[in-house]
């Protein structure tokens, strides 16, 4: 069970991040790394995950704390301009509250 190395727990404020296990946990980790991380986290990031596990998770998942620049980030960097990826439901893309209209 490999864990999140200490000096980038930081990224994983809300979380006990000593209990995050990259494997286990990678649809929460690899979203957050892309959205917060520096440039070492995203290198570990991609060590760890590989640039095929970025790209499956963005293709295949997606996840609402993703920004529009994060995403037209990725799309350039692995070449997925004219690609349609996941995106998440309607209902998860709100910033609002559940109970605000």
């Amino acid at each position: 069970m490999a864990k999140v190395p200490e000096r980038f727990r930081w990224v994983f404020w809300d979380v006990d991040a000593k209990a995050l296990d990259t494997v286990t946990g990678q649809d929460y980790i690899i979203p957050r790394v892309l959205e917060f991380g520096r440039l070492e986290e995203v290198r570990w990031l991609i060590r760890t995950y590989g640039m095929n596990g970025i790209y499956r998770f963005l293709r295949e998942l997606g996840h609402p704390e993703l920004s529009g620049r994060t995403l037209a980030f990725w799309r350039a960097v692995l070449k997925a301009e004219g690609e349609v990826w996941a995106s998440p439901p309607d209902w998860r893309r709100s910033r609002a509250a559940l109970w605000v209209d």
